[in-house]
């Protein structure tokens, strides 16, 4: 005979899943937010408002960005993660704020995989390596053989765990080179010193690098992604320079609360879907030199669970500590 503790528990179970797809099909009934761990006008800020705009569109409901900066992105992700798991409160993730800062910051206790349920992928943001035009480099393998007969001559500067320090350190270890790494408290100090010579490579994201290349004050050598980049057609990827597990791309992605209903998390996948589809929204990505990359929250679940521990392996390589 069942008891009326079991059939007490069964009938609370039951409302709650009652109330639950209520909630969900009436979602969204209210405006949600998208936090961006990152300051306004920054390439990740202006990317999450084109995301937010289509996201607005399509889901009839606005989509409002909030930028909550600090302690290198793990005070605005904080903030989400522990957000009520109602659809209301988004991140718009990176390889930085989920991928790095995690690990740099191990006191923050995130856990990129744990804490957040993946909404949608955004984009992949490749990778090149520049030198400055001054030096006598022109490929991958020069400036490896240049910086092999000038050992502990060469550096590289770059923010604290940022991707061009944790890159630099990974290729640097790939190609036993002995190249000094300069930190530097912001990355226009850090291209402009690049730029004069006082400091002889970095690896960093076509957006910032691309119009350096173009103006032949840098010369792009090898490019992280498994084909050729589009705008840079001449140049050999990393791969076909000899490192062939140097493929690297930066991402971004939405992610919501861990314990989002489901119902939530396809409806907000389908709204991310459409706008990244829209003619429009193409146009504004391609000026990110970025690749849209549309997928299903499995997909982008699997990926962040790939890729996370990937990055988390530079910040060790790299001992990028932040207390």
């Amino acid at each position: 005979m069942i008891s009326r503790r079991v059939l007490l528990s069964v009938a609370v179970a039951s409302g709650i899943g009652i109330a639950t797809n209520v909630r969900a099909q009436s979602y969204p009934d209210k405006p949600i937010k998208l936090v961006v761990p990152f300051p306004p006008g920054a390439p990740i800020d202006t990317m999450a408002r084109l995301v937010a705009q289509g996201m607005s569109s399509n889901l009839g409901q606005q989509v409002i960005v909030e930028n909550r900066p600090g302690a290198g992105s793990t005070i605005g992700s904080k903030a989400v993660a522990s957000a009520d798991p109602d659809g209301y409160t988004l991140l718009f993730g990176s390889s930085g704020s989920l991928g790095v800062a995690p690990a740099l910051y191990a006191n923050a206790g995130l856990d990129p995989v744990k804490s957040f349920a993946p909404v949608a992928s955004v984009s992949l943001l490749p990778h090149v390596v520049v030198v400055p035009a001054s030096l006598p480099a022109k490929t991958v393998q020069e400036f490896v053989a240049y910086a092999k007969a000038n050992p502990g001559k060469l550096n590289f500067g770059a923010g604290l765990g940022t991707p061009p320090h944790l890159l630099g350190a990974l290729f640097k270890s790939k190609a036993e080179i002995d190249i000094t790494y300069i930190p530097y408290k912001g990355a226009a100090q850090s291209v402009t010193d690049l730029l004069g010579g006082q400091t002889h490579f970095t690896i960093d994201g076509t957006l910032i690098l691309m119009p350096h290349i173009k103006a032949a004050k840098l010369r792009a050598i090898g490019v992280g992604r498994p084909q050729r980049w589009h705008e840079l057609p001449e140049v050999p990827t990393m791969t076909e320079s000899g490192y062939p597990d140097f493929t690297i791309d930066a991402w971004t992605g939405v992610v919501a609360p861990a314990g989002t209903p489901p119902q939530i998390i396809e409806k907000l996948n389908g709204a991310v879907n459409a706008g990244l589809l829209s003619p429009e929204t193409e146009t504004a990505m391609a000026r990110f030199s970025s690749i849209t990359k549309v997928g299903t929250p499995e997909e982008f679940a699997a990926f962040i669970a790939a890729e996370a521990p990937r990055w988390a392996a530079m910040v060790k390589l790299a001992d990028a500590k932040v207390e």
